[in-house]
């Protein structure tokens, strides 16, 4: 059994999360810069098998897809394109950004930590994985 991969993508930076082996637990990975996440997704699933990479879905309240999508998709299709063998699927990510900050302050982490926004990307990744395995009952 490979790993789950997923991606907070933004026009900056990805957060990535994967889960263990299992597919029981998911833990940040690391934020990538935009522009070098096919590279880093392809180096990556090169060296752990991935089953399956799920992609945070910007939504709006009435569950449209927001603005967002507009770069999202593009880089998504380049992924698609250069990784054929592993499916891509997305996933709704609203509210992410907002538990992210909510566990960083939970965790005791301080202000000026809190500002970073690699971390917030890659809580991010971590928060879309982790619902994404409770809806699918693995865990």
């Amino acid at each position: 059994m490979g790993r789950l991969l997923s991606i907070d993508y933004g026009r900056k930076r990805c957060g990535i999360a994967v889960t263990d082996t299992l597919q029981i637990v998911a833990n940040g990975l690391t934020t990538v810069a935009t522009h070098t996440l096919v590279d880093f997704i392809k180096q990556y699933v090169a060296r752990e098998q991935v089953d399956k990479i799920i992609v945070g879905k910007p939504t709006t309240m009435q569950g449209e897809e927001s603005e967002s999508m507009r770069y999202i998709t593009p880089g998504i299709n380049r992924l698609k394109k250069e990784l054929p063998g592993v499916t891509i699927e997305f996933w709704d990510e609203r509210f992410t950004s907002v538990l992210a900050h909510r566990s960083m302050i939970d965790s005791g982490m301080k202000k000026m930590a809190r500002r970073d926004k690699a971390v917030v990307d890659e809580i991010s990744a971590t928060i879309i994985l982790n619902d994404y395995l409770q809806s699918k009952s693995y865990i």
